[in-house]
């Protein structure tokens, strides 16, 4: 590694061309497709009112089941039993699934983690590996949609599902309204995204609910005329701001819309950005640096949190696990039979910036080659390779981080490129 290659301007300098990938109406259409070909994808749209036993039943039992192998509770050490299970099985009230089960509506007002469970309590695959939370499933971030499907046994979780997960989350993170007002809402233009690792509202001092909310990168929200909402909002002059539709929770859970400014100095735009290989790099190193967060958790997010929030702020969607995403689909696709480190090798010649790179558990983005060394970007925690020595070193990254690909080791000892089973190209077509 140099020093220059932390910059993104090292590799735009790189790419042979910055023409636009995909215009907007070509994203929309690679969304519909995704929807269309991926189980892993839910267009709520297309949702029924109501969602049989069986089905919901399948939905829970996906995250909401005991291990394949031994698990400890976080800060005692002890390992989980099938007591532990028996009561988060509890709390997960299966029993209150009816033949029908009605779908109700509702709007993430805050960041929050999506869970297998109802419970806040933190679940370790080894005593030691305190920072891997396995009850950790994903996040949400405010303004987005959820078909809220159950409640717990208490009354404090919502088992919800989003555009591509189903898990838990805390019913005081999610605002309940109507299907019709959620859905004009989410469909209102113009819109302002979030193309910063995170941005937050102003402070409202007369409302804290809608007061330097953090905002991740890929959230939008509507935008408001200054000519309609008048010229002080929240006690501040618009004029140096953007005006949004803010979704908030009402003390009883209830959905109302608030308006909260959004600094211009802030790193946001109009609309999503234009699908071109110079921004999806500039996006990609604004996460640089930052820690890793299994599950987005820690505040961060995991290797496909970090490419699905890059690629989101081009309005682009994808499955959110790496199974998941590498198995699909909804884009263009190279498979090996691994390990297969000759076709691998001849592949990575062929690559564009923004390819994804798929190995066990892994998924790394192309940044471009020296010197024939294929270079990416991931958020990784491991860190093995061959030193000089040919001896293996053993480290931790713990962030998102730019380095070579072909020295890397997986946890195992396997080399990354022995490893790749997958490499899928972000792309209306295809094939390759």
């Amino acid at each position: 590694m140099e020093e220059a290659m932390l910059s993104p301007d090292f590799w735009v300098a790189r790419l042979p061309d910055t023409e636009p990938r995909m215009t907007p109406a070509q994203v929309r259409q690679f969304n519909q497709r995704a929807f269309a070909v991926d189980a892993h994808m839910h267009d709520l749209d297309q949702l029924p009112d109501s969602l049989s036993r069986e089905r919901l039943l399948s939905l829970i039992n996906t995250v909401s089941r005991p291990a394949s192998s031994a698990r400890y509770h976080a800060g005692s050490g002890e390992r989980v039993s099938d007591r532990d299970y028996r009561r988060w099985s509890a709390m997960a009230n299966l029993e209150a699934i009816k033949a029908y089960n009605p779908v109700r509506w509702g709007l993430a007002v805050s960041r929050s983690s999506m869970r297998s469970f109802p419970t806040a309590e933190r679940v370790l695959k080894t005593p030691e590996d305190i920072h891997l939370d396995r009850f950790q499933e994903t996040a949400v971030f405010p303004g987005e949609r959820l078909a809220i499907l159950h409640s717990s046994a208490d009354g404090e979780w919502f088992f919800a599902l989003n555009y591509h997960y189903a898990a838990w989350l805390p019913r005081n993170a999610v605002a309940l309204g109507s299907r019709a007002e959620i859905a004009a809402w989410h469909a209102a233009e113009p819109r302002l995204v979030v193309t910063g690792d995170q941005v937050s509202t102003n402070f409202n001092p007369a409302d804290q609910r809608s007061s330097e909310v953090p905002l991740e990168m890929g959230v939008s929200l509507p935008l408001l005329d200054p000519e309609t909402t008048g010229f002080e909002v929240n006690g501040q002059n618009p004029y140096a701001s953007y005006i949004v539709s803010l979704p908030l929770r009402t003390a009883g859970g209830s959905l109302e819309f608030g308006m909260a400014l959004v600094a211009r100095s802030r790193d946001v735009t109009f609309g999503y950005l234009p699908y071109q290989p110079d921004l999806l790099i500039q996006q990609a190193f604004k996460f640089l640096g930052e820690r890793y967060g299994w599950g987005h958790d820690y505040n961060g997010r995991d290797c496909t949190g970090f490419i699905g929030e890059v690629y989101k702020s081009f309005g682009l969607l994808m499955p959110r696990n790496t199974s998941q995403q590498a198995e699909g689909e909804y884009a263009a696709t190279l498979r090996f039979n691994a390990p297969d480190v000759e076709g691998v090798r001849a592949a990575l010649t062929k690559l564009q910036a923004g390819d994804l790179i798929y190995l066990p558990g892994h998924v790394v983005m192309y940044l471009g080659a020296v010197d024939g060394e294929p270079y990416v970007i991931h958020d990784r925690t491991a860190l093995a390779y061959l030193n000089e020595a040919g001896e293996t070193y053993h480290g931790i990254l713990s962030g998102v981080s730019v380095t070579p690909l072909t020295p890397l080791l997986t946890e195992d000892g396997a080399g990354f490129l022995a490893s790749i089973h997958a490499i899928k190209r972000i792309a209306l077509e295809t094939g390759w």
